[in-house]
C-alpha cells in the first residue's frame, strides 16, 4: 500500500538550522544616551525596512536552492518566514501568489470571519497550486479552515522575544506570540522572528471556485 509523502512548507525550519548565539547581541546607545538592542557585527540585513532587528538563523540549503534536511515541524525559520510575508509569496513553495481577485490565505479554526473583520496573521499566503494539499496535510487547518482572498493586507507588526538591559548584561524576557505593532517603542529591544500583516480586505472563498483562477507574477 503506497503512502502519500507529507509535504514540507518552504518556511519549516530543518535540522541543523540554529539560531545565533545569545553572545552576539549587545545593548548599543544613541547620544542621547537611549539604548537598543544590537549585534556586535550588525549590517544592514539585520534590520528590516522600519529598523526592526531579526533573529539570526543558520540555513541548510540545497543544491537546487531549497532548504533541505530534516523537517522541524513544530518551527518556522524566521528568514524564510520573513521573505515571503514580505514578497507575499507562498509558504510552501516559495512562489508567486497574487491572482487577479487578490492574496489566497488559509485561516485555521471553525468559523467565517465577517468581512468588516480585521484580522493579524504571521501565516504567509498559500498559493492555488498549493492550497489543497496545505488543507489535506496541515494538522492545524485539518481541524477547521477558511480560504480567503485578500486584496489588502499592509504590514502590522512582529512576534518574537523581547529583551531588556540588566546590570548583569542582556536578558532576554518569556515571550507570548502576541504581535507588537511597528513603531512600539518596545521594538528597540525585541528579536523578531516572525512578520505579521493584517488582512483588512478579503472575502471568504470555497477552494473549489479557486480553480478556475490563474496566479500572475
Amino acid at each position: 500500500m503506497s503512502t502519500v509523502s507529507r509535504l514540507v512548507p518552504y518556511i519549516t525550519s530543518r535540522q541543523g538550522e540554529e539560531p545565533e548565539s545569545y553572545l552576539a547581541l549587545r545593548a548599543s546607545f544613541d547620544g542621547a544616551g537611549r539604548s537598543a538592542l544590537g549585534y556586535w557585527d550588525e549590517s544592514p540585513d539585520d534590520r528590516d525596512p522600519l529598523g526592526v532587528l531579526w533573529g539570526r538563523c543558520s540555513q541548510s540549503i540545497g543544491r537546487d536552492g531549497l532548504p533541505s534536511g530534516q523537517p522541524q515541524w513544530r518551527l518556522i525559520h524566521p528568514a524564510r518566514q520573513r521573505e515571503t510575508m514580505t514578497k507575499l509569496h507562498c509558504q510552501i513553495c516559495a512562489g508567486p501568489t497574487r491572482t487577479p481577485a487578490g492574496f489566497p490565505f488559509l485561516a485555521p479554526g471553525n468559523g467565517a470571519p465577517r468581512s468588516e473583520t480585521t484580522l493579524l496573521t504571521a501565516q504567509p499566503p498559500v498559493c492555488l497550486a498549493h492550497m489543497r494539499v496545505a488543507v489535506e496535510q496541515c494538522p492545524h487547518l485539518r481541524r477547521g479552515y477558511t480560504a480567503l482572498m485578500v486584496r489588502r493586507a499592509p504590514l502590522y507588526g512582529v512576534i518574537g522575544t523581547p529583551y531588556e538591559w540588566t546590570a548583569h548584561g542582556i536578558k532576554a524576557l518569556a515571550g507570548d506570540d502576541v504581535p507588537v505593532r511597528y513603531r512600539d517603542p518596545a521594538l528597540k529591544w525585541f528579536l523578531a522572528s516572525q512578520l505579521v500583516r493584517t488582512l483588512t480586505d478579503f472575502a471568504v472563498v470555497e477552494l473549489d471556485s479557486l480553480s478556475t483562477l490563474n496566479s500572475v507574477s
